[in-house]
């Protein structure tokens, strides 16, 4: 197989983590997609659902570590407010325009059946856009700076979820609200872009940190991680809410929280098995993790689009399963071609951020 090298130039626990995440996120959406309508109650089904709600807030987490990491750069670069802020809109571009071929692409390929509404249907790729968009004036501040304000952004937008929540829809546009309230339908700024912001306050604080410390300082965010996890199971469950009206599963500050503490956690776990196992094994979850945009592209495709529709919502669990299986071989299969042909990456391209290097060499 393909051979991870130690002088990557990456963080190769931030590629383990977001394998970790693709694989979750596979079988949750084979699991929606096909499992019979009478089974969808059953522990199998809802377990994987529940599963498959933590990947978004891990992708997004992500992001927001390696946009802090542009960031620093850039300011290692120059001492230009604008050009530091014009690398960070160049990011947030390029993610919209991943965006919207994705849409663009899901489209043709369904058509005539594919509603033209999907074009604008606002997916975690269009989440990051807009978290990234809003979030450029950041690139002003040093390093140090945003790992307070950052921190401070991500617990002011979960905070305020549940009250955009309680605004009238009705004046305000379609696209803004699928934009920016929370939704069950889409992935709106709120509160899906705190995780963004957290990512970039953990992204920057990794930059701040010196190579010697960095393994007590993911000690350290393991421990957050699972304290956090504590206080907010221990909230949510006094049964008494500052808030008028909060659902706990679309907006609630606690629900942030706890998967804020999962991902946190989860860091602090990849870093320690990575480092326990070593840097120069072949990972099935670091290989997925460095091509995870092509791996969720194909996916979706595959799952959700039309060529197995003879198998939507018409399998067992024990079926279902077995085609999970299959296809993570599949994409594994892919991952590897992607990394060691040009002629397949041209094409389909990486992941929404690539990891940039430390000046020092990671």
């Amino acid at each position: 197989m393909v051979e991870q090298k130690k002088d990557s130039g990456r963080l190769a626990f931030i590629d383990w983590t977001r394998g970790f995440a693709a694989v979750i996120m596979l079988q949750g959406h084979v699991f929606d997609s096909f499992t019979r309508t009478n089974l969808r109650a059953q522990g199998p089904f809802m377990f994987s659902q529940f599963l498959g709600g933590l990947p978004p807030a891990i992708f997004l987490f992500l992001t927001g570590i390696t946009f802090a990491f542009m960031m620093d750069r850039e300011e290692k670069r120059t001492s230009s407010a604008w050009k530091r802020m014009l690398g960070a809109l160049k990011r947030s571009r390029y993610l919209f325009l991943i965006a919207f071929l994705f849409r663009i692409q899901l489209y043709v390929f369904g058509y005539p059946t594919s509603p033209a509404g999907e074009l604008l249907r606002v997916d975690i790729l269009n989440c990051m856009g807009m978290a990234m968009l809003v979030f450029v004036p950041m690139a002003v501040f040093s390093t140090q700076e945003r790992i307070r304000l950052c921190t401070v952004l991500g617990l002011v937008i979960a905070t305020l979820s549940p009250l955009v929540s309680m605004i009238d829809p009705g004046g305000v546009p379609w696209i803004i609200r699928a934009y920016f309230f929370p939704s069950y339908n889409y992935f709106g700024f709120f509160p899906w872009a705190c995780f963004l912001a957290f990512g970039m306050a953990a992204g920057s604080a990794l930059r701040v940190v010196k190579r010697e410390d960095l393994g007590r300082t993911m000690l350290w965010m393991l421990a957050i991680g699972v304290g956090l996890g504590a206080v907010s199971h221990a909230l949510s469950n006094i049964g008494y809410s500052v808030y008028p009206k909060s659902e706990f599963w679309l907006n609630s500050p606690a629900m942030i929280m706890m998967k804020l503490a999962v991902v946190l956690g989860l860091l602090g776990l990849a870093y320690l098995w990575v480092n326990a196992g070593g840097t120069q094994r072949w990972s099935l979850f670091r290989q997925l993790g460095t091509t995870s945009l092509l791996v969720y592209w194909v996916h979706i495709e595959i799952v959700y689009g039309r060529w197995l529709g003879i198998w939507k919502e018409a399998l067992t669990v024990g079926q279902v399963i077995t085609f999970t299986v299959a296809l993570l071989a599949l994409m594994t299969v892919l991952s590897v071609l992607r990394t060691r042909g040009k002629s397949i990456g041209s094409f389909f391209g990486t992941r929404p951020l690539p990891e940039p290097r430390r000046a020092s060499g990671d």
